[in-house]
């Protein structure tokens, strides 16, 4: 197995890391999840985590703004820094670190409420009682998520009756809404048809322009359409990590390349 330390420069960029995981370690109980990962991701760029069934994908993204430790019995080891901050400080308020880390699940998850209302959720959350404000935002949000044409005549209506794909962007959209720094993306397209899939996408290489971003996929022709750099997790450990293009034609490490030609996993 390769040496996750060695193996996970980020050669792509000179650029300090935005999102950065320091050796780290992460137990349900007493099991070990992920084994002294190192790796960071620059500012606006897309960092795809890829790797099968199990391998700790999952879980490392949700350390990443702390929502891995709802799950009781879990422990983190190591450090997780954003904007050059840790946060597993003792002193981090974990509500204010989920409003810069946002997060999108597998399958859409839209609350049963309206359409305005998933949006501006987050920002009532927050004490935001401005109907001014709220309208702004809310339509700031949809229009970054590349849903605002499609619903803009319709804000009342329930989110649930909104199409698969159209649920994932306003998450999406609920997300934005809270003017994070970082958006942490978990198979978000894996419950969609291609035309769906194919906005996200698109959506993807938008949003990187103001937003760094981590996704998780089991789609091989998605992380080389999105990414910048591509990591590969096996196990629970970081096999490799660097730039997507070098990752998929010229990977260093066996696995890898086994891997993403669909020899293993």
């Amino acid at each position: 197995m390769a040496d996750a330390t060695a193996r996970s420069p980020n050669e792509a960029d000179s650029a300090p890391y935005y999102v950065e995981l320091r050796r780290l370690n992460f137990f349900y109980g007493e099991k070990q999840a992920i084994y002294d990962v190192s790796l960071g991701v620059p500012k606006n760029r897309v960092l795809a985590l890829i790797g099968p069934s199990g391998c700790g994908k999952s879980t490392l993204i949700k350390a990443v703004n702390r929502i891995s430790e709802l799950t009781p019995g879990t422990r983190t080891e190591g450090d997780i820094l954003v904007g050059g901050e840790s946060i597993l400080a003792a002193n981090v308020n974990t509500i204010e670190l989920r409003q810069r880390v946002g997060m999108v699940f597998q399958k859409p998850n839209p609350f049963p409420k309206s359409i305005y209302e998933n949006v501006a959720y987050g920002l009532r959350i927050h004490g935001v009682r401005d109907k001014a404000t709220l309208d702004g935002v809310v339509e700031w949000a949809l229009r970054h998520s590349a849903l605002w044409d499609e619903v803009k005549d319709r804000l009342k209506a329930s989110a649930l009756d909104l199409s698969g794909g159209q649920q994932q962007r306003l998450c999406i959209a609920r997300a934005l809404a809270v003017q994070p720094d970082v958006l942490l993306m978990d198979e978000p397209c894996s419950a969609l048809d291609p035309i769906a899939t194919g906005k996200i996408e698109d959506l993807i290489q938008t949003l990187r322009e103001d937003y760094t971003i981590l996704i998780v996929t089991h789609n091989m022709q998605q992380a080389a359409r999105v990414s910048d750099h591509t990591a590969l997790m096996w196990m629970g450990k970081l096999i490799e990590h660097n730039r997507t293009e070098e990752v998929f034609t010229n990977p260093r490490e066996k696995i890898t390349e086994d891997y993403i030609t669909g020899r293993s996993g």
